[in-house]
C-alpha cells in the first residue's frame, strides 16, 4: 500500500493534503457496481426490481453466486492498476442502502456490505487512489430518478423522517468504520436530491454533518447541490466546516438528440455560463467545489447508431471544452484547477472509459434484449429509440398531455426545469413498461449453468473490456 500524507482537509477554495500540499481529485465513479443502474448494465427500470425478477429466474444458489462473482470481477487491482496509469487519484463509489440495511429492518447493519465496500477502497489505496463513498440511493428514493431506485416517481425520503433517522444511523456506522483511513477522501451523504421544500435537505445535512463528526472528525464532507446537484440558493450563509460542495456539469449538447456542437462562441458560452451559474454560490463561499459528474453520451457501432465517428469527434468536443472552463475554474478565481469525477468507469458502451467487448458472453447472451430495449428507447440516459416507434406511440401521448394540461400546472410541479416530455417518459417508460419488461430480461438468464453465470460476470473484469482510449488520452492529458 502506498504511504499517504494524511487526511485530506479544505483550506478555502482548496483541497489540501496532510502535509498542505493543494491537491485536485481527478477520476471518475464505479457506477453500476455496489449501486446498478440500468444503461450501465442493460436491465430495464430499477435496481430492486431487476434483482427480484433474476432471483425468480435463477434461484437463490445461482442469484447470490452470479452476484458474488459480478461484485468480485467488477473492480479489482488490475482496474486500480489501470486506473492509477491514467493519473488519477480519486475514485468515487456510489452504494446502494441496501448493501447495508435491509427494508424489512432499517435499524440493522449489515457488514456484507462493508466487506464489499472495503475490497475496492482497499484496492484504490495500494495504488494511491483516495476514494469518496457516496450514497446514491436512500430509502424512499431522494430524487425521483430510476437511479435512486425507489420504484416510484417521487422522491418519499424528504416526506418520512424514519427513513431519514436510518440514513443518518446508516452514515455514522460507515463514518466509524473507516474514520482512520486516510486514503478516504470523505464522504458524499446524498447523491444528487431534488427536495421540493429545499429546507428539508438543508435540515438533513445539519443532522448528519453533527452525526458524522461525532465519530470522525477528520473526514471531508462532499456536499451536493439540491436539484440534482444544481442549485445551492437556499443554503446557509455560514459553510459547514471541513466541507466540499459537489456540482454536476451535464451538458445537452453531449446527449442524442440535442443540437451540434461545433465549439462557437456562443456554445462556449452556454458551457461556461451553465458552468458558472452552479458555483456562483460557492464562489461567495470560498469554500473548494467537486464536479462529482459530467460527461457525453457516446454513439456505438454494437448499439447499431450510425455515424459513429463524426458523432463521437463532437462529444469529445464537448468534453474537451468542459475540461477546459475546469482547468481554471477554481471558484476563487484564481485561474486553479477544480477537482473532477467524470461519469462513467465501467459500462456496456455508452460512457465508460472502460467498456464490455462486443465479443463478450454479456452480448452472446443479451443481445436480442439490448437491441429491444434500444429501439424501445426504455434508458433515459442516452435514449435514442426507433423513430417509427416514437412518432406513433409517444409523441402523440406526449401531444394529448401538452393539450390538456395549463402550462400553469405543469409549473407546480417539481423539478420545474422537466418538461413535460420528461415525465410522460419518466412514468411510461422507466417506470411501468420497464417493470413489465424486467421478466424479459430475466428470462435470457434461464438455464444458465454455474460456468455460464461466472463467464457472464466475468464480461466485466479488466482483462476482457475494451479502452476506450480517445476518450482516456483527453482525461490523462487534463
Amino acid at each position: 500500500m502506498v504511504k499517504s500524507t494524511g487526511f485530506l482537509r479544505t483550506k478555502g477554495s482548496k483541497i489540501v493534503d496532510g502535509e498542505g500540499n493543494h491537491v485536485v481529485l481527478k477520476g471518475t465513479a464505479t457506477g453500476g457496481h455496489l449501486n446498478m443502474e440500468n444503461f450501465i448494465t442493460g436491465y430495464p427500470g430499477h435496481e430492486t426490481e431487476h434483482k427480484e425478477a433474476l432471483l425468480k429466474v435463477l434461484g437463490k444458489e445461482k442469484f447470490d453466486f452470479f452476484f458474488e462473482k459480478f461484485f468480485e470481477y467488477f473492480w479489482t487491482d488490475k482496474d486500480s492498476e489501470f486506473f492509477a496509469s491514467l493519473g488519477f487519484n480519486c475514485l468515487r463509489i456510489p452504494i446502494n442502502y441496501r448493501h447495508f440495511i435491509d427494508d424489512s429492518d432499517l435499524s440493522t447493519i449489515k457488514p456484507s456490505g462493508f466487506k464489499l465496500l472495503d475490497a475496492v477502497v482497499d484496492s484504490c489505496a495500494k495504488y494511491g487512489i483516495y476514494t469518496v463513498i457516496d450514497l446514491h440511493a436512500v430509502p424512499g428514493g431522494q430524487n425521483q430518478d430510476w437511479h435512486s431506485d425507489s420504484g416510484v416517481h417521487k422522491a418519499l425520503f424528504w416526506t418520512f423522517k424514519e427513513f431519514q433517522d436510518k440514513t443518518i444511523d446508516l452514515w455514522k456506522a460507515i463514518a466509524e468504520h473507516y474514520k482512520d483511513n486516510t486514503w478516504v477522501a470523505g464522504y458524499n451523504p446524498l447523491n444528487e436530491p431534488a427536495d421540493s421544500k429545499h429546507h428539508r435537505l438543508i435540515d438533513f445535512y445539519n443532522r448528519v454533518e453533527v452525526a458524522i463528526r461525532s465519530v470522525d472528525p477528520n473526514h471531508i464532507l462532499f456536499l451536493d447541490g439540491n436539484t440534482y446537484s444544481m442549485d445551492f440558493r437556499q443554503f446557509p450563509e455560514k459553510p459547514w466546516p471541513n466541507t466540499v460542495y459537489a456540482i454536476h456539469d451535464y451538458t445537452y449538447y453531449g446527449f442524442p438528440g440535442s443540437d451540434t456542437y461545433t465549439g462557437t462562441e456562443e456554445q462556449y458560452t452556454k458551457l461556461k455560463t451553465s458552468y458558472q451559474r452552479k458555483v456562483d454560490y460557492i464562489k461567495q463561499q470560498g469554500v473548494p467545489v467537486w464536479n462529482g459528474e459530467f460527461g457525453p453520451v457516446y454513439s456505438s457501432e454494437v448499439r447499431g447508431d450510425k455515424d459513429v465517428e463524426a458523432t463521437n469527434s463532437v462529444r469529445y468536443k464537448v468534453l474537451k471544452d468542459q475540461l477546459s472552463i475546469y482547468k481554471t475554474g477554481d471558484p476563487s478565481g484564481d485561474g486553479a484547477p477544480i477537482s473532477w469525477s467524470i461519469w462513467v468507469y465501467k459500462d456496456i458502451g455508452y460512457q465508460g472509459l472502460t467498456y464490455v467487448s462486443p465479443k463478450s458472453k454479456w452480448f452472446k447472451v443479451l443481445g436480442p434484449w439490448l437491441e429491444k430495449k434500444k429501439k424501445l428507447g426504455l434508458d433515459k440516459w442516452g435514449r435514442d429509440a426507433d423513430p417509427e416507434i416514437e412518432k406513433t406511440v409517444y409523441d402523440p401521448i406526449k401531444k394529448h398531455f401538452k393539450e390538456v394540461i395549463p402550462e400553469e400546472y405543469h409549473k407546480q410541479l417539481y423539478p420545474s426545469i422537466f418538461n413535460i416530455d420528461i415525465y410522460v417518459d419518466r412514468v411510461l417508460r422507466e417506470l411501468l413498461l420497464s417493470q413489465y419488461l424486467s421478466y424479459e430480461f430475466a428470462d435470457a438468464f434461464k438455464g444458465l449453468s454455474f460456468e455460464d453465470l461466472d463467464e457472464l460476470a466475468a464480461s466485466f473484469k479488466f482483462e476482457n473490456v475494451e479502452l476506450r482510449d480517445e476518450l482516456n488520452k483527453y482525461l490523462s492529458e487534463y
